[in-house]
């Protein structure tokens, strides 16, 4: 089926309710499953590269997916000879890895189900996760999980858990899991492997709980296959063609990375893995991707970073020009691609020339030096950091989706970009506004219904089937969603005023100083906000204005550097107020002498804010703001 490459946007008999919606380009048969499309791609092309490992000195090796379905196979077939039969769940807790790439894989092979956990998850969380999911197995990416494994195995009820707890880690850990396939002919893997049909359960994802108690998301392989087979035709300028790659390094326990990696393959898409982001700038230097998945705060790390390393060695105004000059540049090209403006004058395209000499091109080399696309999604962009990073040189496409829209629904691509919005909705999709502002949806790629939890089930979706995403937002006129913020986190004065904290907490974020920012004000006379600062930025600055190299604790005890940093950030609290009422601007802040971090529990994996943990925690800092 074909259609149009711009989706209709209309408007209901409802005046306050608006609808963007995009035909299906694909539709998969019944009886298909995610492996098919593995092996569509080995059928076509068996020698065509879709992985890279370390060779263990500082190179890449690549992966033929001939070589890629060997290891998979091998390792189905040990998955079904320690009893994994179709339907079964498997439960994997590991960092990144080419590894789990292969056992993803072929626990679907094998027929099971795969229940991805995040490594940095306690003993009770996976405990939980392990009963509710009734796993199988559970796979470990590091032996230093072991206790925490063992610890929620019991949790969970497990008897012989030294059986049930594997490794994965590496060559050898996935030659020992097909060690007990020795036995299972390929015609018991074939049966395996293609007794899942499209609307059978491929994988639970647990929510994050960032507004509750994770719950088990059924995403089928129909939301898995027919989601990326739509989704490939309409991202093909980001994928590229030929020798495209890119470095995957958010978790995989996350659905977006694991809906990428699984769009990639049936694409034929080299990727490559990090689980270590210290190591992040060497393997983007190594590897050299063309294009770049991650979530806002890496992106804005990069910006922090490099505008703290050009101001410390003197060089700040001439990169504050630069930033200047590539958000306006972006801004007029973005314009004038939707028939609004001229484009860049003739004076910002000489200043633009200059600065990529002087400035871009390294950022540029930071990136590895071959990015040409970056796709930024799982939490809001400070659209600011989107015109500065295409404004360089390096598109930046936002998308939008949730677990249960196993990722990507909307998606920003190139030459239909619109900066502060998170795009178009993906081939097959529709999104809907309610008229309370909530965020509707349908498509191939909404899940099944929550495991074991049919009421929740219920409650999820609206009479005529749209699933109700719990976030807000709105429609423009050509169909692009913007969000707005949660339906949960909605924050009602003392005064009756309804105020959002996502968008001012963006914008005050936007400051390279800045960390996180917090809103607060529920039931509250005015609004207020909890603002963090950035650790590795503090000593740069602190160098700068005369204070010596000071760590961010020192900085926030020296009275005089306090008193300077609290100036830095009411200037970014101003320039935020300026762009809402005065009953919804910040009225009062306090710093805090701590990181927000998923260490910290304050803060997900996917760097989204638990809320509600961060105002439990620093309830004392609160009410001192209403003092």
């Amino acid at each position: 089926m074909t259609t149009e490459p711009r989706p209709a946007a209309r408007e209901t008999d409802t005046a306050s309710v608006h609808e963007s919606a995009h035909e299906h380009l694909v539709r998969i048969a019944d009886d298909v499953n995610v492996t098919d499309g593995v092996l569509d791609l080995a059928r076509r092309s068996p020698r065509h590269t879709v992985y890279a490992v370390r060779n263990g000195s500082g190179g890449w090796l690549d992966v033929s997916i001939s070589a890629f379905l060997t290891e998979v196979r091998a390792a189905a077939k040990g998955l079904i000879g320690l009893g994994v039969a179709p339907g079964d769940r498997v439960a994997v807790m590991s960092a990144t890895s080419y590894s789990w790439a292969v056992l993803d894989q072929a626990i679907w092979f094998a027929g099971g189900v795969s229940v991805p956990v995040y490594e940095t998850s306690s003993a009770h969380q996976v405990g939980q996760l392990l009963a509710d999911s009734e796993a199988k197995l559970l796979f470990l990416g590091d032996a230093d999980l072991r206790d925490r494994a063992q610890a929620a195995a019991q949790t969970a009820g497990w008897e012989d858990t030294d059986a049930k707890i594997l490794s994965m880690s590496g060559a050898a850990a996935l030659q020992a899991v097909a060690a007990h396939g020795e036995n299972v002919t390929d015609q018991q893997l074939e049966a395996a492997r293609s007794a899942a049909g499209a609307d059978d359960v491929a994988t639970l994802v647990y929510t994050s709980g960032t507004t509750g108690k994770p719950k088990g998301v059924r995403i089928t392989h129909r939301n898995l296959a027919e989601g990326a087979a739509n989704l490939l035709p309409f991202a093909e300028a980001i994928l590229g063609e030929g020798e495209s790659r890119t470095l995957l390094f958010l978790p995989l326990a996350h659905v977006l990375a694991r809906a990428v990696q699984l769009v990639c393959l049936h694409r034929g898409v080299q990727v490559a893995h990090t689980g270590d982001t210290a190591t992040l700038l060497e393997d983007l230097g190594s590897y050299r991707p063309t294009w770049l998945l991650a979530v806002p705060r890496v992106f804005e790390k990069v910006y922090n970073s490099a505008s703290a390393k050009a101001h410390a060695e003197g060089k700040g105004k001439i990169f504050d020009a630069a930033k200047n000059t590539a958000i306006e540049y972006a801004k007029a090209a973005e314009a004038a691609a939707h028939g609004v403006g001229p484009g860049p004058s003739p004076s910002l395209k000489a200043k633009h020339k200059l600065f990529s000499v002087l400035v871009y091109s390294k950022l540029h080399a930071l990136l590895g030096g071959n990015v040409r696309y970056i796709v930024s999604g799982a939490s809001p962009l400070n659209p600011e950091i989107g015109y500065f990073f295409t404004g360089i040189g390096v598109p930046l496409q936002e998308g939008y989706g949730l677990t249960e829209s196993t990722a990507p629904i909307t998606l920003n691509t190139p030459g239909a970009t619109r900066i502060g919005t998170v795009g178009l909705p993906v081939p097959g999709h529709a999104v809907r506004i309610a008229e309370d502002g909530e965020i509707l949806l349908k498509g191939s790629v909404v899940f099944d219904g929550y495991h074991n939890n049919d009421d929740a089930t219920a409650e999820a979706f609206d009479e005529d089937g749209w699933f109700r995403s719990g976030d807000l937002g709105s429609l423009d006129a050509d169909g692009y969603l913007s969000i707005t913020g949660r339906k949960k986190e909605l924050i009602v004065t003392a005064g009756g005023k309804n105020v959002y904290p996502t968008p001012m907490e963006e914008a005050v974020r936007a400051h390279p100083l800045i960390s996180q920012v917090v809103v607060v004000g529920d039931g509250r006379p005015f609004v207020a906000a909890l603002v963090t600062l950035d650790p590795e930025g503090i000593p740069v600055w602190a160098a700068e204005h005369g204070f010596g190299e000071l760590s961010m604790s020192e900085a926030l005890a020296d009275p005089a550097a306090r008193g300077a940093l609290r100036s830095e950030v009411q200037a970014a609290v101003d320039a935020a107020n300026e762009k809402v009422s005065r009953a919804e601007s910040i009225r009062k802040f306090t710093l805090l002498d701590t990181e927000l971090s998923e260490e910290s529990g304050h803060l997900t994996p996917s760097m989204k804010l638990q809320r509600q943990k961060v105002i439990k925690d620093f309830a004392e800092a609160v009410e001192e703001l209403y003092a």
